[in-house]
């Protein structure tokens, strides 16, 4: 049974939805095509107090979609080329986010094999850049809504055997935080 998430499921603490988010499947549905994964690597950026999150330096023109209402997208250009995906969560005014890091293709993947002009399923959304080309996902998504019909989550009753929490990765400050969440011995986790 596949049922949509709602907006209650982001309002609440980043470190749980993050850990919820594992075996979920995000949805992009966009310029006639249709594609889905497995979100099986999450990562956590929590309040203006750490150093690793956007928000660390108050509210910008890019990052104000995270000080906004849990349950929507904040997309960013990373090195002035990648795009990454973050779900907002907690509530309004208080900038928190789940980075997706990886995702296990499942519906659509020639359309995503295409977009990444590669052939490899396993090198194919197993980092947050990869995910959102594969998934077409870029600003033109920033700000969207995760309840829409356009990009969703969907739970579909596939719950992780196990979990592993550790450092967040590719980032400066902030490492010692346990914030990275990913299934266990899933082969699509970024390396």
């Amino acid at each position: 049974m596949k049922k949509k998430l709602n907006r209650k499921f982001y309002n609440r603490p980043t470190l749980k939805v993050a850990r919820e988010l594992l075996g979920k499947y995000l949805v992009v549905k966009k310029e006639g095509t249709y594609v889905s994964g497995k979100i099986v690597e999450t990562e956590a950026y929590i309040g203006p107090d750490d150093p690793a999150s956007h928000a660390y330096r108050g509210m910008t023109r890019r990052n104000k979609v995270m000080f906004g209402d849990p349950g929507y997208a904040y997309v960013y250009l990373t090195y002035g080329m990648h795009h990454c995906l973050n779900f907002v969560t907690e509530r309004k005014g208080f900038p928190a986010a789940v980075l997706i890091r990886a995702l296990e293709p499942s519906e659509g993947i020639e359309i995503m094999r295409k977009r990444r002009k590669i052939e490899d399923l396993k090198n194919l959304t197993n980092g947050p850049a990869k995910v959102c080309q594969a998934l077409g996902i870029d600003r033109t998504l920033n700000g969207a809504d995760l309840c829409s019909d356009v990009i969703y989550v969907e739970d579909r009753e596939n719950e992780p055997a196990k979990i592993v929490f550790t450092s967040r990765i590719g980032i400066k400050e902030g490492k010692d935080k346990k914030w990275r969440f990913y299934i266990e011995n899933n082969e699509f986790v970024s390396k």
